[in-house]
């Protein structure tokens, strides 16, 4: 599994998860901001994500907390305005 976040600007951390693992890029994400957008981390940093389980779990909403991350409200399962893959991958031909 990959577990990809990106800005306006590109692609911040691509992680692949080894088979077997469990999902943890939030450590590894701050490191990859820290070197890409260096002092984005003390202006704040606003995250999007799709409601997922594993993005709404308490162990992740603390750490977003600890770290004074803020999430952009975003509807679960709203394909119309899940634009997520759409910048990754471009617009469909």
């Amino acid at each position: 599994m990959a577990t990809v976040l990106w800005d306006a600007k590109d692609v911040i951390l691509l992680d692949i998860l080894p088979q077997g693992q469990c999902i943890n890029a939030l450590d590894r994400l701050r490191d990859a901001i820290r070197r890409k957008r260096p002092g984005l981390l003390r202006r704040g940093v606003v995250l999007q994500n799709d409601n997922a389980t594993s993005h709404s779990a308490n162990i992740t909403q603390q750490w977003l907390q600890r770290y004074g991350m803020k999430l952009l409200p975003h509807p679960a399962r709203t394909p119309d305005l899940a634009s997520f893959d759409f910048h990754l991958f471009g617009p469909l031909n």
